[in-house]
């Protein structure tokens, strides 16, 4: 299983990032990002396959396409700026991490202004 391989990784990276940071601490940032990169290729081939399903459950409810895309691409920058943020704080810039939490959550606060439009107008409509 993946996950067995993810978890072992991620285990033996954080025992060696613990040895060599005693003595080298930017060679144990190197590993740390080298890892966390490889644990992110390895995740990121299955989302191929949530895109694939999100499309079809999507035209089956008759859904329009510009809606999806939008909540994927919501998706996508909470993921994102989640792993930049954190690789920030594993650096020790949890200033630096909190700029790219709120850089998110603006992105994802205009991108999903449309569809906010949409549901206050069809409440609006259902009201009158």
């Amino acid at each position: 299983m993946e996950i067995m391989q993810i978890v072992g990784l991620g285990i033996i990276g954080t025992v060696l990032i613990l040895v060599i940071r005693q003595q080298r601490p930017e060679l144990a940032l190197q590993l740390s990002l080298v890892i966390s990169v490889i644990i992110f290729l390895i995740v990121v081939g299955k989302i191929g396959l949530i895109l694939d399903l999100f499309r079809e459950l999507a035209n089956r409810a008759n859904i329009s396409q510009l809606y999806l895309n939008t909540v994927l691409k919501i998706i996508g920058i909470a993921y994102i700026s989640e792993f930049g943020a954190q690789v920030c704080k594993d650096a020790g810039e949890g200033a630096i991490a909190g700029k790219i939490e709120l850089a998110g959550k603006i992105l994802i606060m205009v991108l999903a202004i449309p569809i906010l439009i949409i549901v206050l107008d069809t409440v609006v409509k259902l009201l009158q």
